[in-house]
């Protein structure tokens, strides 16, 4: 029997292509058991713990809320999303880009005034404390208000504390809270606003004083799945989340899970 080498050519083609035909819809299925979450850049020591005791596999994008819900609003593929506020939870509800039977306020936090740890005393915060004069002429560092929430009950906080007017020209705002950590840590501001539960993030800051808790709106994290999430395992992922196995990652970095 002779075999026409143009025939083997083309059999091997055809097999060839059939079975890359059957691995690129294969593909898709596989990337479905992944979870995307896209969470606030203060969860990341506890939900990088959390995600460790879930076993599966988890990718976090972490950054300021706002940015975040801006991403979500634009396409970006995501399965959860983990909002260090509710107004930033309602911009994505609100355009229709969350499972609204999912959402549900998860955690809540306190914000805190830090410094580096070298030069840390305690700050009685109170009406009209006299912060300005704390600054010596140096950066208040905090996250820009309009797009990230510590940000905006940082600001929420000092105006009603009477002294928003007084340190105003010296804010150094950062993209999100970590930032703002950072650039205290790094000896760049004498002080910072962020949430108490990044205070353990950073060995090089310290707490000096936390602010009234009716001097801002609650600090509350709401959690939901994305209407476009593709991840069959998000469900479960959540569920995972709020469970009493998965509280104490969160309890330890100072978050309180809320009933």
């Amino acid at each position: 029997m002779i075999i026409n080498r143009r025939s083997l050519f083309g059999v091997a083609v055809a097999t060839a292509a059939g079975f890359l035909s059957l691995t690129s819809l294969a593909a898709p299925a596989v990337a479905q058991e992944k979870v995307t979450v896209f969470a606030a850049a203060s969860m990341k020591n506890a939900l990088d713990n959390a995600n460790k005791a879930w076993g599966k596999e988890v990718t976090v994008s972490y950054a300021a809320s706002g940015a975040l819900a801006k991403q979500i609003e634009s396409g970006a593929p995501a399965d959860i999303f983990i909002s260090a506020d509710l107004d930033w939870m309602k911009y994505v509800s609100e355009k229709k880009l969350v499972k609204e039977d999912t959402k549900s306020n998860w955690l809540g936090n306190r914000l805190v005034l830090v410094a580096p740890k070298d030069a840390a005393k305690p700050v009685e915060i109170k009406p009209g404390f006299d912060l300005a004069s704390l600054l010596k002429g140096g950066k208040l560092a905090m996250g820009e208000p309009k797009a990230v929430p510590a940000g905006k009950y940082g600001q929420a906080a000092l105006e009603k504390l009477g002294v928003w007017s007084s340190v105003e020209k010296s804010v150094a705002l950062a993209d999100s809270v970590r930032s703002a950590l950072a650039f205290v840590s790094r000896g760049e501001a004498p002080y910072g606003i962020v949430y108490q539960t990044d205070v353990t993030a950073d060995p090089g800051v310290a707490m000096v004083g936390k602010f009234p808790e009716d001097s801002h709106p609650p600090i509350i994290y709401p959690i939901a799945i994305l209407t476009e999430s593709k991840s069959k395992d998000a469900p479960a992922y959540l569920e995972f989340l709020k469970s009493a196995k998965a509280a104490p990652f969160f309890e330890k970095e100072g978050f309180t899970v809320l009933k």
